[in-house]
């Protein structure tokens, strides 16, 4: 299996080659990894503070680890935080992440690679985010000797660990000092395969939210454009999404701040002109009078998950294709969320959400509109708001557990 392992990463290598040549993401992904140890070792020449590794796959880890890692800046300032993406849309988008004191690409997991990259970065800990599982790094890690953490990693029965021919799959597992997983049933899932390094943490995104709450900064476009009326926030939307807003946002009288998750000129031109609606660009909103519109779409990124603080009520696209988005960044605020009925099982915060009366999945138009006729009922409306809250305030605390074992860690690698 190892054989095997290393074929699909030289094939996927080669692949990412091949589609270089005509897809623009593939061909960041090669480019930002050419001549990377030179660039790594250039930019570590003159370091003389120990360093904390941590890695994401791409954006929404890194929002995982973003909490443990300010947490981390915070308490270790005699440390310096080491960043790496495998993906360029996390790369391209927290490349200049203040927190962070390097940023770079992850090297494909080779055995050559793995080496050379921990030679050179000689990390004193490393947190690897979710399902970040490589089988060269973590070994290479643990020969020398370097722990390796799992930060709000979740595991479900079918994944290749816990079937009969995972054997391969358990011995990457194996090379991990310390699991912090999100649920009970990852627990139950690593103790069944003789794994009991597992903490019950949660999920860090809790934090981050609440920290997001916490700190009120206001975006005064949108707080002009709200006023005194009630808006309906709607982020990361996807055209499957649109398909069913638009309708909906057409015949409704309230005000809609509309982010969708493509930002293109193209795509923004067709949303406005599909929209009867008086709508305007969030880059362009400045000098005018906004409560002469409807529609506030957001061109940019960055904002969405402050903007969710000026509705009651929210939608969140995603679900109608590969996934749904973070509902968590909307329901830290108390308010209702609604997303498609395809796609959102994986996600267990959308799930208890359900389950709790706060989070509402649709259909298509007709079931939007039904389930939105139902909040305006001020009970219904109410309870959600409630639970969506009180959720999030039960959930918090992961970064504190991880935090007490990297203080232990740190501090006996400290005094070594």
């Amino acid at each position: 299996m190892k054989v095997f392992y290393n074929i699909s990463i030289f094939f996927l290598d080669l692949g990412l080659r091949v589609m270089s040549l005509f897809n623009p993401k593939a061909r960041e992904f090669v480019t930002g990894r050419k001549g990377i140890f030179e660039k790594i070792g250039k930019a570590l020449e003159h370091n003389t503070l120990p360093l904390i590794w941590v890695h994401c796959a791409s954006l929404g880890e890194f929002e995982q680890g973003r909490p443990v890692m300010e947490a981390i800046r915070a308490e270790f300032g005699n440390h310096k935080i080491f960043l790496t993406f495998f993906s360029p849309s996390g790369y391209l988008v927290r490349k200049d992440y203040s927190k962070a004191d390097y940023v770079f690409y992850l090297p494909l997991d080779t055995k050559s690679n793995a080496r050379r990259f921990v030679r050179l970065v000689k990390p004193r800990l490393a947190l690897f985010i979710k399902y970040e599982f490589w089988f060269h790094y973590s070994r290479t890690l643990r020969k020398n000797r370097i722990p390796l953490i799992s930060i709000s990693s979740i595991f479900r029965p079918h994944q290749f660990f816990f079937r009969k021919t995972g054997s391969f799959n358990r011995r990457i597992l194996k090379n991990i000092t310390r699991f912090f997983v999100q649920n009970h049933e990852s627990v139950e899932l690593l103790k069944s395969i003789n794994l009991y390094n597992v903490t019950l943490s949660g999920d860090t995104r809790f934090d981050r939210v609440k920290e997001i709450v916490d700190s009120k900064k206001e975006i005064t476009v949108a707080e002009k454009f709200k006023g005194d009326d009630r808006v309906f926030v709607i982020g990361s939307a996807w055209q499957e999404d649109l398909d069913i807003l638009i309708p909906f946002i057409n015949e409704n009288k309230l005000k809609f701040i509309i982010a969708p998750h493509e930002i293109h000129k193209n795509h923004l031109g067709q949303l406005q002109r599909a929209l009867t609606v008086r709508s305007v660009l969030y880059s362009q909103a400045e000098g005018k009078n906004l409560e002469d519109y409807s529609a506030l779409i957001i061109d940019n990124v960055g904002l969405l998950s402050r903007l969710y603080r000026y509705g009651e009520f929210a939608y969140i696209g995603g679900a109608f294709g590969k996934g749904l988005h973070n509902v968590l960044e909307a329901a830290c605020y108390g308010i209702p969320v609604l997303f498609g009925n395809k796609n959102y099982e994986k996600f267990h915060e959308a799930v208890d959400l359900i389950n709790r009366g706060g989070a509402f999945p649709v259909n298509d138009y007709t079931d939007l509109k039904k389930k939105y006729e139902m909040l305006n009922i001020p009970e219904t409306f109410l309870l959600a708001c409630e639970v969506c809250r009180q959720y999030v305030e039960e959930n918090t605390g992961a970064t504190e557990r991880i935090m007490e074992y990297c203080r232990t860690v740190l501090n006996v690698e400290g005094r070594k």
